[in-house]
């Protein structure tokens, strides 16, 4: 069922009705959210559709498909989903997944903008390399944090009840 719905929910994204309708404007709005925090401390940020720009430096990111937390929320939505949970865990575990991945995809956007502008080969490592995995990363730790929130299975009995009965009744024999 996972691997179902990561392919199903990836081929999805990369639809293009859906990628005009739900992802491009859904990465404007994080665009939107990232540079409103920045302004809080740099009145210099402006954001134009999915692109955050230095009103003085010209320095600009465009936060691309694959840099908006999409694929980790993908990723985490296909493992709560195939994990046998309660219905309203599973809900849970979606909403506060997805604000985990994004106030972290926010603090990337926001330490790649100002990355680039002290420094070119640090900004490109950060992107292409610490900043993917740890997006991921941050998919799977709200997944294990979530199955140490599940309910634990109840069983009518114990399994050391179960062995004690079977045991007495074995004695009985004897």
């Amino acid at each position: 069922m996972f691997l179902t719905l990561i392919v199903g929910l990836f081929l999805l994204e990369i639809y293009e009705p859906v990628r005009q309708a739900i992802i491009l404007p859904f990465t404007g709005l994080i665009a939107s959210s990232s540079s409103w925090l920045m302004q809080i401390f740099d009145s210099n940020v402006i954001a134009n559709g999915d692109v955050i720009r230095d009103a003085i430096t010209g320095d600009a990111i465009q936060i691309a498909p694959g840099c908006n937390g999409v694929e980790a929320m993908i990723i985490l939505l296909a493992a709560i989903i195939a994990f046998p949970a309660p219905l309203l865990y599973k809900l849970k575990g979606l909403f506060w997944g997805f604000l985990a991945i994004q106030a972290l995809n926010m603090v990337r956007i926001i330490s790649l903008f100002y990355l680039l502008q002290w420094d070119q080969v640090w900004f490109e490592w950060f992107h292409l390399y610490l900043w993917q995995a740890l997006i991921i990363l941050d998919a799977l730790v709200v997944w294990l944090i979530w199955l140490r929130y599940l309910p634990k299975p109840q069983s009518s009995t114990s399994n050391k009840e179960t062995l004690d009965a079977a045991y007495a009744v074995n004695e009985t024999d004897h």
